[in-house]
């Protein structure tokens, strides 16, 4: 049986990635060794979606209030780089990490399946 899942980020500015996840985020982690730091995420849900075009995986962090989401983002200097829009399964926005990569994040209006 599985224990988990493990999500990778492959970036061009790992270190200030990390420190953005770490500080602003406020995900806590682990050091792997040599600093190289593992973050613990929220729970988490997987969903597969039918496509016509190339097969691809993406991420969203979930959140319960994503307007109160997006005012601590601007408190903390956080540019919010797509803002709020409303989708048929939940409102949606993001975030730019400093190595230049987007970070989606939503609030779902579909019911949930990470708290089963």
């Amino acid at each position: 049986m599985f224990s988990g899942a493990h999500a990778i980020f492959y970036s061009t500015d790992a270190d200030a990635d990390r420190a953005f996840i770490r500080d602003v985020l406020g995900f806590p982690g682990v050091d792997a060794g040599q600093g190289w730091l593992i973050f613990r995420l929220p729970p988490a849900e997987l969903a597969v979606h039918p496509t016509t075009d190339e097969p691809r995986r993406e991420l969203y962090l979930m959140c319960d209030d994503i307007n109160a989401q997006v005012q601590d983002f601007l408190a903390k200097g956080v540019a919010i780089t797509r803002p709020v829009t409303d989708q048929p399964w939940g409102r949606i926005a993001a975030v730019r990490l400093p190595s230049g990569a987007e970070l989606a994040f939503y609030e779902p209006r579909h019911p949930v399946a990470h708290s089963l």
